[in-house]
């Protein structure tokens, strides 16, 4: 099992209601903040609070920009989320971190420690967004995918994991990471970057890498 990566149970918090859509156990008490404008449904009394002040300067620094892409939905039924058809991928964080693209990042529960954070080192590379989300402790996150995605375990030997960088949509915050040239300078062996550039992860820990390579998918607002 990757650490992070587990089968959803029945009784989950979050859980997959098809490849497209977050299904959301929601329990008085227990608030989540999700992406602005992507309740495509609910059951039961569930209350919305766009842009609420906790977080409103923390959100400000967002990878879109000009508004606060976050709203806080409390209550008590089933919430049902969506980004414009794109896969909706869950992670159960067991006292981890994860660090997520903005615009891949759909939901999570509001007791976790989140921050928006810089992506040290990786401005080099087009398309690739300065800042992401770090979320930590225990709890749910949901993520989104343009395509079904692939969670590599980084752990499970030696060698590095290499990844576009416009393929990217979260990382264990633990994995160290460096920027790699091929060897052939000029060469382009990854859409996305427009160079021949990746990034190398090793430690112990999980990448999710989404099929699309586009960068305008990371660039268009969607809150």
């Amino acid at each position: 099992m990757i650490a992070g990566y587990a089968p959803t149970p029945v009784a989950a918090r979050m859980e997959n209601h098809g490849s497209h859509m977050l299904k959301v156990a929601m329990v008085t008490g227990q608030d989540l903040f999700a992406r602005t404008g992507s309740m495509v449904a609910y059951e039961g009394f569930v209350q919305y609070e766009p842009n609420p002040p906790a977080v409103r300067q923390m959100a400000s620094a967002w990878l879109t920009g000009e508004s606060t892409p976050i709203m806080k939905c409390s209550g008590d039924g089933l919430l049902y989320l969506a980004d414009y058809g794109a896969d909706v991928v869950c992670l159960n964080l067991n006292n981890e971190s994860v660090s997520v693209n903005g615009t891949n990042l759909l939901a999570f529960d509001a007791h976790l420690s989140w921050g928006v954070e810089r992506v040290k080192g990786l401005a080099k590379f087009a398309g690739q967004g300065l800042f992401n989300v770090g979320v930590s402790g225990s709890g749910w996150v949901a993520v989104t995918s343009r395509g079904t995605p692939i969670v590599v375990d980084c752990g499970r030997g030696e060698d590095e994991t290499y990844v576009d960088p416009d393929a990217l949509v979260a990382w264990s915050s633990g994995l160290k990471m460096k920027a790699k040239r091929s060897f052939r300078a000029g060469s382009l062996i990854g859409r996305g970057s427009g160079e021949a550039f990746q990034i190398a992860f090793s430690g112990q820990g999980f990448v999710v890498v989404q099929p699309s390579e586009d960068s305008t998918d990371r660039l268009r607002a969607r809150g």
